[in-house]
């Protein structure tokens, strides 16, 4: 959908208001000229003895509209009319008819050429002619004539109240009729393009004077002071060629970025007027740099190229548009749909478009895209949130697999929301004595002998805005950025921290802290450790790192040295979420991997699902198969507790045995801590006391 289109109906809102003005606007000119010529009879006396300069002026002035400039795009400026200078010479030397008839015909082809309607049409028309009658009153007012437009030092004043009046006239009343279309207030419109408008229209009319007197003294004058015009009319063409050129592919011709983004805002104008839905999908071409590094980057263009002509011959309905946003990334403009699924069938469409093989050269390239669909008003209210989310959830369906996507919140990893939290954390990292960053401490039992053996240190965040962000969240926002390197340090500082202190009141635990596979690429990261100990004279035994077994099997042979480097200083290493990942026997037994632990997905899931139990059984017999110490996270209740010990597993770790918690509670608790096996003692004793 175009501007033309989009002018060229009456809005949903305010459809009766806007009716009725445009109406009023064209009784009104009406009734102006004709009362204008019924009191000016005189302006009738001698149209059959015109002079050839009014000829000429009248054929300058159809020559420069015959194509008129149009602005391309999605402006709401008016259009630009060259001709003014010819029909403000005519009304100065030669009298409000024939100006008035020269304009109306410009007008007429003006609107013709933009395939206005005809009550578009007849609007403008009688817009002009109200804007003309304005400057005829006003030169009239003064007793400008043609006999007095020469001498000197006359009409000078007349001559720039007439041209502000034709100019303030038509600019008022086009800015009246885009109010009532888009529901804004009317001096937004006016205020907006008046800079631009006045420019324009004022280098114009200053014209006018200069071309009368000229053309009224010879025509040959006349053909002369025409060439500024003919200068004005080619750098305004050259203005419109480079704004086109700004907001179309050079290579695709279709709309760009900011052509795609001008046409989008432009149907949210008629979707807001409508209560209408509309959908922005974006396709990202998989593999495009292989084909440009591979067949070079003139096979890249001829293949883009056939993909645009397939997309354009796929979304060729009057309201969809096809637009190249991006090396090998395409958007689609779907306006005016009736669901979210229109727009998934619609993208299913263009799927089918990528997978017919592209032939060229005689080597036959096989495409894929993954596309992300965002639809007005459920995803996003302007173009910016639309885009990004249709983006989201492209890359959704790239990581699924998918191929079309359509976009949740659940998607958005990079949300403004998240965007001030993650600035948030930093805040709080860097800041000193700043709340916000706090650890829970877990601890891990011994399930054969109810032993605390260890704790594992959990983050805890309260955000000043958000509140409290669960800590899954937190590390999945943090963990693709430098803050994850910031946390990490502070996490280990505070758990190494708290080991001293508890040292030094002679508790002796292990604390398992979480890295990232990011921590363990850093190169300063073994060193940071060794000094961080060093610093609260802890033992390296005393600290555990762990890792998920996800992360760490994606690229394992990177952090091998960094590993080897840990288990020289004494530390030990637990894959955390064991089970999930993709292990082999090759690297858990060349990873140095002291621990594993049992998913507590599999765990909670024992009682109820068979599945879970052979599941848990299996890692238990492999980790002693392998001397690994086995851990068992989510032990909720006492029956969970007893089958990990009749299956042998190590220890265990959940609510059963305790909830997360701060340092100071964890001192209490240890103190009042009773391993089940004494706790069913003291209970068997006073029952039998008690009898």
């Amino acid at each position: 959908m175009t501007t033309t289109s989009l002018r060229n109906t009456a809005p949903a809102r305010r459809r009766g208001m806007f009716q009725v003005y445009v109406a009023v606007v064209i009784a009104t000119g009406v009734a102006a000229v004709s009362l204008t010529l019924v009191l000016t009879p005189s302006m009738w006396h001698g149209v059959n003895e015109l002079p050839m300069s009014v000829w000429f002026l009248a054929a300058l002035a159809l020559a420069v509209e015959a194509r008129p400039l149009l602005p391309p795009g999605a402006r709401f400026s008016q259009t630009a009319m060259i001709s003014l200078s010819c029909i403000m010479a005519l009304l100065l030397m030669w009298g409000f008819l024939p100006a008035l008839i020269v304009q109306t015909v410009v007008a007429i082809l003006i609107f013709g050429w933009l395939r206005a309607t005809a009550w578009r049409i007849a609007f403008n028309a009688a817009q002009f002619a109200l804007a003309l009658t304005a400057a005829h009153l006003v030169l009239v007012a003064f007793d400008v004539s043609s006999s007095t437009l020469s001498e000197p030092g006359n009409g000078l004043l007349p001559l720039l109240l007439a041209g502000g009046a034709w100019f303030l006239t038509s600019h008022l009343l086009v800015c009246t009729v885009l109010a009532l279309r888009m529901a804004v207030p009317w001096w937004q419109t006016f205020v907006r393009s008046f800079g631009y408008e006045a420019l324009v229209h004022g280098a114009l009319l200053a014209l006018a004077p200069i071309l009368a007197v000229a053309a009224s003294a010879n025509a040959w004058l006349g053909l002369l002071a025409a060439v500024p015009i003919y200068a004005v009319y080619r750098m305004a063409g050259l203005s419109t060629e480079r704004e086109r050129i700004a907001l179309t592919d050079p290579l695709t011709a279709l709309p760009n970025r900011k052509g795609f983004q001008q046409l989008v805002e432009e149907n949210l104008v008629r979707c807001g007027e409508s209560d209408s839905r509309l959908a922005v999908m974006v396709c990202d071409i998989d593999r495009f740099a292989a084909v440009n590094n591979s067949l070079g980057h003139d096979v890249g263009d001829r293949l883009l190229l056939e993909l645009a002509g397939r997309f354009s011959h796929c979304l060729d309905r009057p309201l969809e548009v096809t637009a190249r946003t991006g090396g090998d990334e395409f958007s689609f403009l779907l306006a005016e749909i009736p669901d979210v699924e229109y727009a998934h069938r619609r993208a299913r469409c263009v799927q089918s478009a990528l997978d017919r093989p592209v032939e060229l050269d005689e080597v036959s390239l096989d495409v894929s895209g993954a596309i992300g669909i965002a639809c007005y008003p459920e995803h996003g209210a302007d173009f910016d949130a639309l885009f990004r989310h249709a983006n989201v959830a492209m890359a959704e369906a790239k990581k699924r697999g998918s191929g079309v996507a359509v976009y949740a919140a659940e998607f958005d990893h990079h949300s403004p929301e998240r965007l001030a939290l993650l600035g948030d954390l930093r805040r709080a990292l860097e800041t000193p004595g700043m709340p916000g960053v706090e650890l829970y401490y877990q601890p891990q039992v011994h399930l054969s002998t109810g032993e605390v053996v260890g704790v594992e240190a959990l983050l805890r965040y309260t955000d000043p805005v958000q509140g409290e962000v669960d800590a899954g969240e937190l590390i999945a926002l943090a963990e693709h950025s430098a803050v994850m390197r910031i946390l990490t340090y502070r996490v280990l500082d505070e758990a190494v921290a708290q080991l001293a202190r508890w040292r030094a009141d002679g508790v002796d635990l292990r604390v398992a802290v979480n890295v990232s596979v990011r921590d363990l690429h850093a190169p300063d990261f073994c060193e940071y450790i060794a000094h961080c100990l060093a610093r609260h004279d802890v033992p390296a035994h005393s600290l555990q790192l762990e890792i998920t077994e996800s992360a760490l099997m994606a690229d394992p042979r990177r952090v091998v040295t960094t590993l080897k480097n840990l288990e020289a200083q004494g530390i030990s290493l637990s894959l955390d979420d064991f089970g999930t990942g993709f292990s082999s026997m090759k690297h858990l037994r060349s990873l140095q991997v002291s621990e594993v632990k049992i998913d507590k997905s599999f765990v909670l899931g024992m009682r109820e699902e068979p599945d879970a139990a052979s599941i848990v059984k299996s890692i238990i017999e492999l980790g002693r198969a392998l001397g690994l110490r086995v851990v068992a996270e989510g032990v909720e209740d006492e029956a969970t507790w007893k089958r990990l010990v009749t299956l042998g597993c190590d220890t265990g770790q959940g609510w059963f045995h305790a909830r997360p918690m701060p340092a100071a509670a964890l001192e209490g608790w240890l103190a009042r801590y009773r391993p089940p096996a004494l706790l069913r003692q003291v209970r068997s004793a006073s029952t039998t006391t008690v009898a």
